[in-house]
């Protein structure tokens, strides 16, 4: 596991592009840049035993949260956090790319 500090470059293409990878690499936890086009989704899934959040860098869209898929409006500007255990899935619902940053990172086992 890294003890320094690190920079990633982000790629400037509409292609999914991993940062980071969890263990080795770090203590534990994943990022990803998304690319979405109009009408599409990144897919429900569930965070499971971690926590995630998602950074969103262009375009809006929507967060659909839970079993009840409370919708949530996310773009530019915006910040999402998603607890433990909790399915979701984020839909592009204007014409332009929605572009976003994700970090999961899991929980502590004693919670």
């Amino acid at each position: 596991m890294s003890k320094e500090a690190f920079v990633i470059d982000l790629e400037n293409s509409n292609e999914y592009q991993s940062l980071l990878k969890g263990r080795p690499q770090t203590y534990g936890m994943r990022s990803g840049r998304v690319f979405l086009e109009k009408d599409k989704a990144c897919g429900r899934h569930s965070t499971n035993a971690h926590e995630e959040i998602l950074v969103f860098l262009s375009g809006r869209g929507q967060a659909l949260i839970g079993d009840e898929n409370s919708r949530y409006e996310v773009g530019e500007g915006k910040i999402l956090y998603i607890p433990p255990h909790t399915f979701h899935d984020i839909m592009n619902s204007a014409t332009e790319p929605l572009v976003y940053i994700y970090c999961v990172a899991p929980i502590s086992q004693s919670e």
